[in-house]
């Protein structure tokens, strides 16, 4: 650590920070330098082991304020963000904050302007700060180091390579979630010891300082192993939350290849056994609604509901798919019969459209809701509970083998597409679908009747020139496959 400078070479002044991550000595300095009418274009900053030295032309202190100089004006959100961003590496980021500093003096709420070049960078170092911090909490892993001085007990020490400079502002967290254990964590940029009553900080340390390993990193693989799913594996998005430089300190991350390799055929295996779950599929809408009335493989199910069945023919050119029954279909046993149901009516009547040529049914089979009062309010069904019916779904149109299915909302249309899609991206086109009886089928998806009913003004009216729009587009292709 060099000792402190303040340099006055000409018009400029050099500040030698003492440590990398002291936001309250740059606060400190920044602010007298503010009060002293200093621009950022006249101030270096340099950290410890920089090139402090080029400037050292004989030593000067720093300008004093005057006792009646101007209060320094800093929003808490300036503050807030200043003391992440100021422990990101970046070596020109004492200079951004004075330079925002300074500016905030002549215009304070420049901080709300999220198109400031100044506010976004020091916003994504901010953020990039917050996300090396959880990446620290995540995959630090401590272990155990055998001692032969039996009066020191158990002492664990875990290796970890931060990008920036969080190591002392992260030492809390591990105080507190390790208090009981004696325990070092060694970095390329310094280190941490707390023996259960004192945190020390010490030296940076090497690759070579820290354990190799332990035999509680079986267990750690035994629990990692039993909690991978490989039906929620989506490798893109694990690299990007569990990038491959932490997978060397990770006991568990030496399994991570094996069992990407194997999640394809362990998800057959898994979508396999939920099959027999359900036994075999019914072979008749009859049977189906006798089935789904006794269905308790989701939440929803356990709920103080009825399951509703879909109506129309049994044999249907035309399949429309709502989300979920509502509160006056739980009632009345029958889809479509609310709010949403009666504006739905009225535009198949505009687009010449028989609702009763049609089936008619939902993704999702119960009601799900939630109390408020006396009131049963409506709750959007969670992605898992719309993909566990989709086995009653595809078994109804195995059964009707619709020529052309129309999906009412998101919701539906992952009941029939197994992904979530953005209606306003989809709607307006067929999507071609997978044979589920003898006859091919396309998909056509357009907004619930229920989100427009939430609408007015403007936005309602263009919103049921889309529906009419689709609804159109839909008779019209129905016309074609009767041709």
């Amino acid at each position: 650590m060099t000792a402190l400078q303040h340099v006055k070479l000409g018009a400029y002044y050099v500040v030698s920070m003492p440590e990398p991550d002291d936001f309250d000595f740059w606060r400190e300095r920044a602010r007298s330098l503010v009060q002293c009418d200093v621009p950022p274009d006249r101030i270096a900053w340099v950290e410890p082991g920089g090139n402090g030295d080029l400037f050292a032309h004989g030593e000067r202190r720093m300008p004093v304020p005057e006792p009646d100089a101007r209060a320094v004006r800093a929003s808490k959100r300036f503050v807030s963000l200043a003391k992440s961003a100021l422990l990101h590496s970046e070596p020109e980021r004492f200079t951004l904050l004075y330079r925002l500093l300074w500016r905030l003096q002549s215009k304070p709420r420049v901080m709300e302007d999220s198109a400031d070049p100044d506010v976004r960078r020091v916003e994504d170092l901010a953020k990039a700060v917050r996300r090396d911090s959880h990446k620290m909490h995540a995959f630090v892993r401590f272990r155990l180091v055998e001692s032969e001085d039996a009066e020191v007990g158990e002492h664990y020490v875990a290796w970890f390579e931060p990008e920036h400079h969080i190591l002392r502002a992260n030492a809390g967290f591990f105080v507190r979630r390790f208090a009981n254990m004696r325990w070092s964590i060694l970095t390329p940029r310094g280190s941490l010891h707390w023996d259960g009553e004192v945190l020390e900080e010490g030296l940076p340390a090497q690759r070579g300082d820290a354990p190799g390993g332990d035999p509680m990193e079986d267990l750690w693989r035994k629990y990692y192993s039993s909690i991978f799913n490989p039906a929620r594996l989506k490798v893109g998005a694990m690299l990007k939350e569990m990038p491959k430089k932490y997978w060397k300190n990770m006991p568990e991350a030496a399994l991570i290849p094996e069992l990407i390799a194997g999640a394809q055929s362990r998800e057959a295996q898994m979508v396999a056994r939920g099959a027999l779950e359900f036994e075999e599929r019914p072979e008749t809408l009859a049977a189906i609604e006798e089935a789904i009335h006794r269905c308790g493989k989701c939440p929803i199910g356990g709920l103080d509901n009825h399951a509703v069945m879909g109506e129309g023919p049994d044999r249907a050119a035309l399949m429309i798919v709502g989300e979920q029954p509502g509160d006056q279909e739980d009632l009345a046993g029958r889809p479509f019969v609310g709010p949403a149901g009666q504006l739905l009516d009225i535009h198949l009547g505009r687009a010449g459209i028989d609702r009763r040529s049609a089936y008619v049914t939902n993704a999702v089979k119960h009601f799900k809701y939630v109390m408020r009062g006396k009131r049963r309010l409506h709750q959007n069904p969670a992605a898992k509970e719309i993909d566990t019916c989709r086995w009653w779904l595809e078994a109804e149109r195995k059964i009707v083998e619709p020529r052309v299915i129309l999906a009412l909302g998101a919701s539906a249309a992952r009941g029939l597409l197994g992904r979530t899609v953005s209606i306003s991206k989809v709607r307006g086109a067929p999507i071609p679908l997978g044979d589920a009886g003898s006859g091919a089928s396309e998909l056509w998806i357009t907004a619930h009747p229920s989100y427009l009913l939430r609408l007015d003004g403007a936005a309602r009216e263009e919103q049921e020139r889309l529906f009419a729009a689709d609804l159109a587009a839909v008779r019209a292709r129905l016309a074609e496959v009767a041709g």
